[in-house]
């Protein structure tokens, strides 16, 4: 993102007094976080949910998944997806939520960027291979998992941000870009 985007309070679901929550605080979050949740759909409608590690690079969160699994599939019929992350605590913290659509990293300097970070941020090994990544056989992935599969990797650029602040005041802020 080459700017900043415009932080509105929703006063409705933010105690009295409240402030926007900053980007800067927001970005902190995205930057520092290692597990988000996302949320896709299935065919028949029904949503899907699950954990994996995301990085934040280049104003989109990045993750990898085959296209053999749920999340995969789904993203391939309809690549609208949210990630989430944040405290699982209700009187500090600060959640965020990022909509958006899930493209696919191609360019090799991206993914050797992000390469870097899976094991900088989380101690992931990957190999950058054409298409995305390939695991390493001392990384961690399930025991039935194909070494020489590609591991194809996503952006979601934020088409919504909201960041549900907890602590001293409530602020929920949604960020338009």
């Amino acid at each position: 993102m080459t700017s900043e985007p415009v932080a509105e309070l929703h006063g409705q679901f933010s105690s009295p007094g409240a402030t926007p929550t900053p980007w800067r605080d927001v970005l902190a979050v995205l930057e520092r976080a290692e597990i988000f949740w996302i949320s896709t759909v299935r065919a028949d409608g029904r949503p899907h949910v699950t954990p994996l590690p995301a990085m934040w690079l280049d104003g989109a969160l990045h993750f990898g998944t085959g296209l053999d699994e749920q999340k995969g599939r789904n993203l391939t019929r309809n690549p609208n997806c949210v990630l989430t992350t944040g405290e699982n605590t209700y009187r500090s913290g600060l959640d965020v939520v990022v909509e958006g659509r899930a493209e696919r990293v191609t360019d090799r300097k991206t993914l050797e960027r992000l390469a870097e970070l899976w094991q900088s941020k989380i101690g992931w090994p990957y190999d950058v291979v054409e298409g995305g990544f390939r695991h390493r056989p001392e990384g961690p992935q399930p025991e039935t998992a194909d070494l020489t599969a590609v591991v194809p990797v996503f952006a979601v650029r934020p088409s919504k941000v909201l960041s549900f602040g907890r602590g001293e005041q409530f602020a929920q802020t949604r960020y338009r870009f």
